[in-house]
């Protein structure tokens, strides 16, 4: 399996510090998530029948005329390359990079002729593919793509037969780039949607997938039944329906993005990225990794290219200052290394 952000425990034998001393910024997820309700005694005994009311909720907060629930978009991202596979056989795929990797590697794992292109480069390659990936806007870099842009390339695959794939994980704070309202009109459109980010509810599993009702239910006959708990139900109508909490919360998560990204700043550091996280090309990468490691402040290297960090943001003011510290420390002791290369 990939690597992924939120693997504490590695972070815990590697370093020998105690899991409750770890500042644990290696993910995006919003880390003041929405407070769960108490549950019905019978979510945790009755088999989770599909929920018309969880349904109705995600389409009434996404925008979009239908969406199935899966467990997490993970499910998604791991079963639409086998549907393709089965529906029309090896398509020629088109990944944006960097990226959630677990989409280049599940659509290669399913044995298409995958390629990963810069977002930059995205237009040109249309001809070229069958289907297209797009995290938009994207983790871990935060790159956005115009929603005209994305349905004029949905209207140029869908015209042959083909997928344009857009996942939305991190779009709750940025409604206006969703293409999930199109999704109902727009053949081989497929936008996916996660309440663990934005809702901070990664541990319950539960994420929507809008596309025509005939795509929609093709893959729910491949994920088969009971896709989705009982307790993940309820606590996602609640949290889909909780509309003050959602003001309050997007309006909190774009200012502590801003500083962060001005943190940084303060430190040095030219990053991008979204309401919940930052990313820059590091130079030294695996440097600065360990040095925050070093400091109890778990943070996402990447190693694929130049190497990247990615931040997420902390959950309260003694986070903050903590992170601040670190920066701080890392920023003089690279100060110090170039003073001793310039005397040497």
């Amino acid at each position: 399996m990939l690597e992924h952000g939120g693997n504490l425990n590695d972070a815990v034998i590697r370093y020998g510090i105690a899991r409750a001393d770890w500042l644990d910024l290696s993910t995006g997820i919003n880390p003041n998530g929405y407070p769960a309700p108490v549950l019905r005694a019978d979510a945790w005994h009755r088999l989770p029948e599909s929920s018309e009311a969880l349904a109705a909720a995600a389409c009434a907060y996404y925008g979009a005329p239908r969406m199935l629930a899966v467990a997490g978009t993970q499910a998604a991202i791991q079963a639409l390359p086998q549907l393709r596979l089965r529906e029309k056989g090896i398509a020629r795929v088109v990944v944006a990079a960097p990226a959630y990797a677990e989409h280049a590697h599940r659509w290669q794992q399913a044995g298409h002729a995958m390629r990963e292109v810069d977002y930059a480069d995205l237009a040109k390659e249309l001809d070229g593919c069958d289907v297209m990936v797009v995290c938009n806007p994207n983790n871990p870099t935060g790159a956005r793509v115009a929603p005209e842009n994305l349905l004029a390339w949905a209207r140029q695959l869908a015209s042959r037969g083909g997928w344009l794939v857009v996942d939305e994980a991190f779009g709750d704070t940025t409604p206006h780039l969703s293409v999930a309202g199109q999704t109902g009109v727009q053949p081989g459109l497929i936008v996916l949607r996660s309440v663990g980010k934005f809702f901070g509810l990664a541990g319950v599993r539960l994420g929507f997938v809008a596309a025509q009702d005939a795509l929609l239910e093709r893959l729910q006959e491949w994920l088969g039944p009971w896709a989705v708990s009982g307790p993940a139900q309820e606590i996602g109508i609640a949290a889909l329906c909780d509309g003050n909490w959602q003001r309050t919360t997007r309006a909190r998560l774009l200012a502590d993005g801003e500083r962060l990204h001005k943190l940084l700043a303060e430190a040095g550091i030219q990053a991008s990225g979204s309401a919940m996280y930052q990313w820059w090309a590091e130079r030294d990468a695996a440097g600065f990794h360990d040095w925050m490691a070093r400091q109890g402040i778990w943070v996402r290297l990447f190693t694929h290219g130049a190497g990247g960090i990615r931040l997420g943001l902390p959950p309260d003011e003694a986070g903050w200052r903590r992170l601040q510290a670190a920066l701080q420390g890392w920023s003089q002791s690279k100060s110090k290394s170039k003073s001793t290369e310039r005397a040497a």
